[in-house]
Order: C-alpha cells, then structure tokens, then sequence
C-alpha cells in the first residue's frame, strides 16, 4: 500500500519538472526571438557608422533575394549562408566564419565599424541571417544559393 501514495507524488514530480522544462524553453524561444529580430533590424536599418548603406542594399529582400554589388555584380542570397559557413575563402587564403564574413561586408561595403565578435549586436545579425537559413542541408563549403 505504500508504493501507492508514493505515485501520486512522482507523479506530480513529474508534472512540476515538465511545467518548468515548458516555461523555461518558452522563455529560451523569446529570447532567441528577440535576437532574431534585433538582428533583422541592424539588418535593414544599420549603417554601422559608415557610408550610409545598410546591408539590405546589396542583400536585397532582408538578404532572401538574390542581391546587387554597388558595381552592378549580382549575388547570391543568404538562404542557406548559415548552411555553409565556415568555408575557405580563397582571396584571404584561409577558413572564414559567418561572423567574419559579416565583418568584412560591414568594413568592405558598408565602410563601417562592425560589432565585436560575441557582441549582442553580432550575435543578433548572426542570429537573423541563421533564421534564413532554417531548414537547409548542412553543406559546409558549399555554394551560397
């Protein structure tokens, strides 16, 4: 009979362990949301001190759409940036990250001063431009799209 009463009490042990696993992932949910879009809005909207630009002028379509270089170049969009960083860039002759890559888009293009690597800033562009990427193949190397 003792084994009884134990199970309404590991029962509801188990209730409180997942009502908190629940309440604690939502929160995790909102914060990676509003890291999203954070970054979404540096996205569109920063200029990082530079010439004006944002990074939705070469990126266009919140970096969904196939973009345009300032010289008219064409180039891919970020849906799958995420997928495929880290990758050898063969102009610096070594592996780049995606957080290196948004540094150098901001120094290059946008003539900018970008955030510090682990900064919330950068965590939060890295965050948007990883949402882009939701769903895609892991292809490290691999082709933008």
């Amino acid at each position: 009979m003792k084994h009884n009463r134990l199970l309404p009490a590991a029962a509801g042990a188990v209730f409180v362990v997942l009502f908190v696993s629940v309440v604690f992932a939502a929160g995790m949910e909102q914060h990676l949301d509003k890291s999203v879009q954070t970054g979404k809005a540096l996205f569109l909207h920063g200029t990082f001190g530079g010439n004006g630009s944002t990074c939705e002028t070469c990126h266009s379509g919140g970096g969904t759409a196939p973009g345009k270089m300032p010289h008219g170049m064409t180039i891919p969009s970020l849906a799958n940036a995420a997928a495929v960083y880290p990758r050898f860039n063969p102009r610096v002759h070594r592996v780049i990250t995606l957080e290196d890559q948004i540094r150098n888009c901001i120094i290059g293009a946008l003539h900018g001063k970008p955030p510090e690597y682990g900064s919330l800033r950068m965590n939060a562009l890295v965050s948007y431009i990883t949402s882009l990427s939701q769903g895609k193949p892991i292809d490290m190397g691999g082709k933008p799209e």
